[in-house]
């Protein structure tokens, strides 16, 4: 029987993420205690979303959810409150901001929290805020159609991972007398346990209690999970390692680890981590 077994959240696009026991499901991703997934992103001076694959210590700023702020921390720094309250559209100010090829209107936060994160980055930067009238979506290309809305992910609501691809991965690393790796390195929103290895690649659908969700588009791998997500330090590349046999042709020969993932049926159903997960195979 397969099994949910982790959940993460991510506030902050490219930063530490939140290991919950339970989140609401939406069709843009997780969301808890009304922070959705990816909900902020650095940008720097131009507006350009900033991720760790260029700075890399972003792994070490650490967002915990309070009942009015999003708390961060981060090494060296003094601790950092970000209401978690939509500012009085009167006094908002506003910027546009670009991830990947798209173009949205986001929530400009304050210069306090600008010089904190310039500061800690070594760079001149700015958190910014999905707006609430903002919209982005899937590419309709892997949906079939659907339009799947995110915030600023990279380009899907949620990423799906079965430990046993990683303890997969972790043996052959073994086998070669390098360290195995946490499931951190790959930033899942759902980890699943107690199906084959890869099984993610060939489901149709995973059904979670009332939810049933639609894995769309193979993970092709940026050089992140190289990253030590406690020292925010570059390592070993598992790269090498899944090169020789995660290859695939449908992302034009990438390293796939992971399926992207959107929401078909169950806006708004709780997950808890324990809950038995539904694996529909696609050739069943």
């Amino acid at each position: 029987m397969a099994i949910l077994t982790e959940l993460n959240l991510y506030p902050i696009k490219s930063c530490a993420g939140v290991a919950l026991r339970e989140a609401t499901l939406t069709s843009a991703g997780l969301m808890s205690e009304h922070i959705y997934d990816r909900e902020w992103m650095v940008v720097d001076a131009h507006g350009e979303f900033m991720t760790q694959r260029n700075h890399p210590r972003m792994a070490l700023i650490t967002p915990s959810i309070k009942t009015d702020t999003l708390e961060l921390r981060a090494p060296g720094m003094l601790r950092l409150e970000i209401p978690l309250g939509l500012p009085d559209p009167e006094d908002e100010k506003t910027i546009d901001v670009t991830v990947w090829d798209d173009h949205v209107t986001a929530y400009d936060c304050d210069e306090t929290t600008a010089a904190w994160f310039s500061n800690f980055l070594g760079t001149s930067c700015r958190l910014v805020r999905f707006h609430a009238n903002a919209k982005r979506f899937a590419s309709t290309k892997w949906t079939d159609g659907v339009e799947a809305p995110t915030l600023f992910s990279d380009g899907f609501p949620m990423l799906v991972i079965s430990e046993a691809s990683l303890a997969d991965l972790n043996g052959k690393l073994l086998a070669q007398g390098r360290a195995a790796l946490p499931m951190n390195r790959f930033r899942p929103s759902i980890v699943v346990g107690d199906i084959a290895a890869f099984e993610e690649d060939y489901a149709e659908s995973f059904s979670i209690g009332e939810a049933k969700l639609k894995p769309v588009k193979p993970c092709p791998r940026c050089p992140i999970p190289s990253i030590d997500q406690s020292t925010g330090e570059f390592g070993p590349d598992p790269l090498d390692i899944l090169r020789g046999y995660r290859a695939n042709a449908r992302i034009d020969g990438g390293i796939a680890f992971g399926m992207n993932t959107i929401l078909l049926e169950g806006e708004g159903q709780v997950l808890r981590v324990g809950q038995e997960v539904k694996v529909t195979l696609a050739f069943e």
